[in-house]
């Protein structure tokens, strides 16, 4: 089975961008369809209202013809559009989703399941010795502000909303057995996709980025094998104690080195193929 991730569409604020007659769900469709893809992983920040962000998936859902699988981000939690303000509402609604894996592991086969959430920030990647809790519980920096804090209300602070997701996260490996995982996160879990430090912004910033904790999944659960997430608009991949990390996103035009929407999206797509299930003779 092939398998295509991407992440961070941004599809509001990248639209401008689309060549005329174009969506992005028509332009992935082409890549799908190119690239012979069976099953397409998406790790959050389609858009910043939930509803886009469902229209999108109901889009390419129907345009691909294959199984889409979704975690969202913290701008598809947002409700720019719809006045929304009860981020857990949001939660239930995308969890209900056919696309969405949250709290509903994906089983591929008798081998291999995709297990997720969208996780959340536990602080735990930025520079304790400058800041501490009530530092970040401020998600503002000079005047610089971390948007959730305008857009997402979950009725918890921050660590307890990370813990909660990690529960799931376990909870949801426990329910496929023995199967080999992909773990799809939105938030970052491992440093090195995080910003270095010292770093005279990201000290700070980096809080927001993923969570240091949700380190402990790979340690206790061998089974995981591939890592997808998003959230930081890095484009990388690299192997770390027998788990593939993958981080996939299109991210903001900033970020782009073409100014090609249709290029953007293939140089940030990553595919890889699962091994055929060994049948005996």
């Amino acid at each position: 089975m092939k398998i295509g991730v991407l992440s961070d569409l941004h599809i509001d604020t990248n639209g401008k961008h689309l060549p005329e007659g174009e969506t992005f769900a028509s332009l992935l469709n082409k890549q799908i369809k190119k690239q012979n893809i069976e099953l397409f992983l998406i790790a959050g920040d389609i858009s910043s209202d939930y509803r886009e962000s469902q229209a999108f998936l109901d889009e390419l859902k129907q345009l691909s013809g294959i199984q889409i699988l979704f975690v969202p981000g913290n701008h598809d939690y947002w409700s720019r559009n719809n006045g929304e303000t009860d981020t857990k509402k949001i939660y239930d609604f995308l969890k209900n989703q056919p696309e969405s894996v949250l709290e509903r592991p994906y089983i591929i086969n008798d081998e291999w399941a995709v297990v997720g959430n969208s996780g959340w920030y536990d602080y735990g990647f930025a520079d304790h010795e400058q800041y501490n809790e009530l530092d970040f519980e401020k998600m503002k920096l000079r005047v610089g502000t971390w948007q959730d804090k305008r857009y997402c209300d979950w009725g918890q602070t921050d660590l307890e909303v990370a813990q909660w997701m990690l529960d799931k996260i376990e909870e949801d490996i426990e329910k496929v057995g023995d199967r080999k995982i992909i773990l799809m996160t939105h938030v970052v879990t491992h440093p090195k996709f995080v910003v270095t430090l010292p770093h005279r912004i990201y000290d700070y910033f980096n809080a927001f980025l993923g969570s240091s904790s949700y380190g402990k999944l790979y340690e206790e659960h061998p089974n995981i094998v591939y890592s997808v997430m998003g959230h930081v608009h890095f484009r990388k991949t690299f192997f770390a104690d027998r788990v593939q990390f993958i981080c996939a996103c299109l991210g903001g035009k900033k970020h782009w080195p073409t100014k090609s929407v249709e290029s953007e999206l293939l140089n940030s797509m990553f595919t890889f193929q699962l091994p055929e299930k060994a049948t005996a003779d």
